[in-house]
């Protein structure tokens, strides 16, 4: 049997071997847990104490802010149109039970002066033809041609100011103010009134606007309406009118607060005949 001499030498060798073993270990282990954390914190977005988050660029809040507004303007729009067309819309195939000038009158001082209004809704085809006629030879002679604004007689308005017996309103826009405003020569009104007058034209026929018009137009003192002005101006139904009481009611629409059509001045029967002349055109 051999025996195996076990020397100091042997021995620290083994030891120094050993250790490196565990050193290489550790530092294995140090880096593996070094990689996890760093995984670990890319996932969390933790960030590193110290660290300062980067400050928004000038150019993108300028950005952010212009994207803001124009959301708030597409927003406002879309907002507008679909408002608009839940006022108009409804107008092709249902009669209106009002108006705001009738509701103003109802409601202001001076219709305790002047009686209750008067309003009744009649069809087109219970309102004489040649009322129609009349209205258009009185107020607007280009109103089957324009989309709702009569640009030469505006422009002709402007020169002529004082002078003109006509104004330069279309049927279209006068039946805006009428049912949804108010009366005044302010910018924010006529705004209104122009936007309107377009929404009118887009929804609506150009018969079912005059149609309208002959319903809600003043023909004297708060009577509005074709059926109630033939009633208390000459005591008959609309649909009976003659084409001279036509002519009538049609020059008194400037001012009916102030003009009768059953009680004509020269003024009134004067203007009555030319508008006679030119209802033959229409």
């Amino acid at each position: 049997m051999v025996e195996v001499d076990h020397t100091p030498g042997m021995k620290s060798q083994g030891a120094k071997h050993l250790e490196r073993r565990k050193r290489r270990a550790a530092r294995a282990e140090a880096r593996g847990g070094a990689r996890t954390k760093a995984r670990t914190k890319a996932r969390t977005g933790a960030r590193t104490p110290g660290k300062k988050k980067k400050s928004t660029s000038p150019i993108k809040r300028r950005r952010s802010s212009r994207e803001r507004l124009l959301s708030a303007f597409v927003y406002a729009g879309l907002s507008l149109a679909i408002l608009t067309t839940l006022l108009v819309l409804p107008l092709r195939w249902l009669s209106p039970p009002t108006s705001s000038f009738i509701l103003q009158r109802h409601f202001s001082a001076e219709s305790k002066g002047a009686g209750e209004p008067r309003y009744r809704w009649r069809d087109r085809k219970q309102i004489s033809r040649s009322l129609a006629a009349a209205v258009q030879a009185s107020e607007d002679q280009k109103f089957r041609e324009h989309f709702g604004f009569d640009f030469k007689s505006i422009a002709s308005a402007f020169e002529e100011r004082g002078k003109r017996v006509r104004g330069a309103s279309t049927i279209s826009q006068q039946v805006a103010k009428n049912l949804y405003l108010w009366p005044g020569k302010s910018l924010v009104r006529k705004g209104l009134e122009a936007y309107l007058t377009l929404a009118l034209e887009l929804f609506l026929p150009k018969d079912r606007i005059l149609e309208i018009y002959l319903n809600v137009a003043e023909f004297g003192p708060n009577v509005f309406g074709a059926e109630a002005a033939s009633q208390y101006h000459f005591g008959k139904p609309a649909s009976r009118l003659t084409k001279e009481e036509s002519a009538l009611f049609a020059a008194v629409l400037p001012n009916p607060a102030k003009l009768s059509a059953s009680r004509p001045s020269e003024y009134v029967l004067e203007r009555a005949t030319q508008i006679r002349e030119d209802m033959e055109r229409f």
